[in-house]
């Protein structure tokens, strides 16, 4: 990574919950960007999971360690409390078994960084009564028939899950392109990041 990439807004803001020289481990890490970005600027000691090959050789090549693993079958490998944090950005709504996998890695990382597209975005919102077809917008780049994404939350949702399940949120970080939102956030954010520990 060169020093004078830009950073993406939500990458972001997951290094500024991260502390340094903590532990991570980020789940469904793509080409392994995030935990890069956390490795140079927080000296964490990283590891990924990625179940596409093509990406976990991406992430070699960058010198990253990353396991081929399907995230949805859940991490009995790891004991619990064994890192400071497990990420879960952009793959939260890509799982099949969103509860398992979730509460999996509250018990694996002491704290857990939770980000998403957030469906009830006023673009996406307008889009769709308009038009009257599901919304292409910036954080849901995909049509209908090769979206990855096979839940469809809203920022709302999850803070009523996370109160339903007695998750306590430590921190809130909604966006919108470059900028973070304060007012009215599940109409105005088109990605959410939240920390959250049990």
């Amino acid at each position: 990574m060169k020093s004078d990439e830009i950073i993406k807004s939500d990458h972001k803001a997951v290094l500024d919950m991260v502390e340094s020289n903590s532990s991570v481990l980020d789940l469904g890490c793509g080409d392994g960007d995030l935990l890069e970005l956390l490795i140079m600027k927080k000296n964490v000691r990283g590891q990924g999971i990625e179940i596409d090959e093509q990406a976990i050789y991406r992430c070699v090549a960058k010198g990253l360690s990353v396991l081929h693993g399907d995230i949805d079958t859940g991490l009995s490998e790891y004991k619990d409390k064994a890192f400071d944090y497990v990420i879960l950005n952009q793959s939260l709504q890509q799982l099949k078994h969103v509860e398992t996998v979730l509460f999996d890695a509250l018990r694996v990382g002491k704290k857990v960084i939770v980000g998403f597209p957030n469906f009830a975005y006023c673009r996406a919102r307008l889009r769709l009564f308009f038009r009257g077809r599901v919304p292409i917008t910036a954080s849901l780049p995909y049509t209908w028939y090769e979206t990855p994404n096979l839940h469809f939350l809203s920022t709302l949702d999850f803070l009523d899950y996370c109160k339903e399940k007695k998750i306590k949120v430590e921190r809130k970080v909604y966006l919108a392109a470059d900028k973070r939102i304060q007012i009215l956030p599940n109409f105005f954010a088109n990605i959410g990041i939240f920390l959250i520990s049990k």
